[in-house]
């Protein structure tokens, strides 16, 4: 494995750019996910194309294991710009992928990202009770994996991120500000900087119910981590979170900011459709 892709992938440095040449399916999966956290879409989905290209055949474990990462993966970019209906055709197939398989931490990580990520597919969707669903199947499959919780540590901030998530749609502010902050305590303990500064912003999205002001200025410490960092997506989506409250614009503000992941070859849904 890259020690430089994993620290762009899920460590410190997720802004490094550019990145090394990927040789194996892992570091071609990695570099998907590093180009991603950085907006870089286009690139991602190319990297996710040699991804399926060399597990067509599924014919190991490991191919099943990177076939269903690259769909969950493609599906998140999806997602993240608002096609989440789209997404979950992707997850879906994710899941299928992997079902049944087995149960190595390998696979049961890779079936709990796309079942985390119907949940989202569904949260966005509106379809709210089908995603504490997901969510239940997804730690059902967590619990079964004996002694191996320290493998699937993304996969537990994961199913933190979208609990929050679903809370926030339902309006219950109180249950998203616990499963935000369990999201930022499993988060201290990884090496992810892009995945403490996710906890960190949805902490902030569901302290609006109880101190809009305080959410705004912790925001903006989020914000200017993601901007030092290269997380474009993240630094849009904070930029989203403190207009919506304060009525100040960042600098940039989200509309630049959602440009420029447009030129990195994000395609947003026009939600007014």
């Amino acid at each position: 494995m890259s020690t430089t892709l994993l620290s762009v992938a899920f460590g410190a440095d997720p802004g490094r750019a550019p990145l090394a040449a990927p040789a194996t399916i892992e570091q071609w999966w990695l570099t998907a996910v590093a180009l991603g956290g950085q907006g870089r879409y286009a690139q991602a989905r190319a990297a996710l194309n040699v991804v399926d290209r060399r597990t067509a055949g599924l014919a190991t474990d490991g191919d099943c294991v990177y076939a269903s990462l690259s769909a969950s993966t493609r599906a998140s970019f999806l997602r993240q710009t608002g096609w989440h209906g789209m997404a979950s055709y992707d997850d879906g197939r994710a899941f299928a992928i992997v079902a049944g398989r087995g149960d190595s931490p390998e696979l049961v990580a890779a079936a709990c990202d796309a079942l985390t990520g119907l949940a989202a597919d569904a949260l966005g969707q509106g379809r709210l009770a089908l995603g504490w669903r997901l969510l239940e199947r997804c730690a059902e499959q967590i619990n079964r994996s004996e002694g191996r919780p320290a493998q699937l540590w993304r996969q537990l901030i994961r199913l933190e991120w979208v609990s929050a998530e679903l809370a926030l749609a339902s309006g219950d502010f109180t249950r998203a500000l616990r499963h935000a902050e369990r999201a930022v305590a499993l988060a201290a303990d990884c090496d992810s900087l892009r995945h403490k500064v996710k906890s960190n912003l949805l902490r902030c999205a569901a302290l609006t119910g109880f101190e809009p002001g305080q959410a705004a200025m912790l925001a903006g410490e989020v914000f200017d981590e993601c901007r030092s960092s290269g997380l474009l997506p993240l630094a849009w989506a904070s930029s989203m979170l403190i207009e919506g409250v304060s009525g100040i614009a960042t600098t940039p503000n989200s509309a630049a900011l959602g440009a420029a992941v447009g030129a990195r070859g994000g395609v947003f849904r026009d939600m007014s459709l």
